[in-house]
């Protein structure tokens, strides 16, 4: 083919509407752009197909937002730029990543209204700097950002307060919202020790927040 640009495509575990079950927008009704994991079912997408069926539901139901995620949705900057450059949705879109790599948030940072960087406490150091990173860009670019921080039954408070240091550190303007490991079983309240991590992760950065999340199916992300 010789002229023009190849037509973008990615791969897509679909586009569906849901609710936000974590970060700074939990809660909200929102219009998924989901990029399939390797054991996912996928369906290969143009940047016109996607184009059409974001204006396809967007007309027929109210949304806050839209949420770019899934697996590593930055690995498809190209299509993802074509896709939110037609659609030109009237609503805000946020990005919702792992963070690993940042270096591609200025080609399109200026289609998020939101930069959502969640974080599991899996793989090594490196990961953790590469989501600070992307906070960093996200902020350079002017964007609004959230780190979004998910311990695990083996992470130490310890470890939660240096990274929220940290993203302190990154950007004064990140905000923080921290998920408990399991929410509590019908009847019970949840571990003081919560209320503690929060006291002192806000001694640190006040922007933080502490929040349940909404578990599948309902919630969704």
């Amino acid at each position: 083919m010789t002229g023009g640009s190849p037509v973008a495509a990615a791969a897509l575990a679909g586009v569906p509407a849901g609710v936000q079950s974590q970060g700074a927008w939990i809660g909200r009704r929102q219009l998924f752009v989901r990029f399939a994991g390797e054991a996912e079912t996928a369906t290969m997408y143009t940047a016109t197909a996607l184009i059409r069926e974001i204006e396809r539901q967007l007309g027929r139901s109210r949304f806050h937002s839209i949420a770019i995620g899934g697996r590593d949705p930055l690995a498809n900057v190209p299509f993802l730029r074509a896709a939110l450059d037609g659609a030109k949705p009237a609503i805000p879109v946020m990005l919702d990543t792992d963070g690993q790599r940042p270096d591609a948030i200025a080609d399109i940072a200026s289609f998020f209204a939101m930069v959502q960087v969640s974080i599991d406490f899996i793989g090594p150091d490196a990961m953790l700097a590469h989501a600070l990173s992307t906070l960093g860009a996200a902020a350079k670019a002017g964007r609004s950002h959230a780190l979004v921080l998910s311990p695990r039954d083996d992470t130490t408070d310890a470890q939660v307060l240096r990274i929220i240091e940290q993203a302190r550190g990154v950007s004064e303007q990140t905000e923080i919202v921290v998920h408990p490991v399991t929410a509590p079983a019908e009847g019970a309240t949840l571990d003081r020790q919560w209320a503690t991590l929060l006291e002192q992760a806000m001694a640190s950065h006040a922007n933080t927040r502490l929040a349940l999340r909404i578990p599948p199916p309902t919630g969704l992300r």
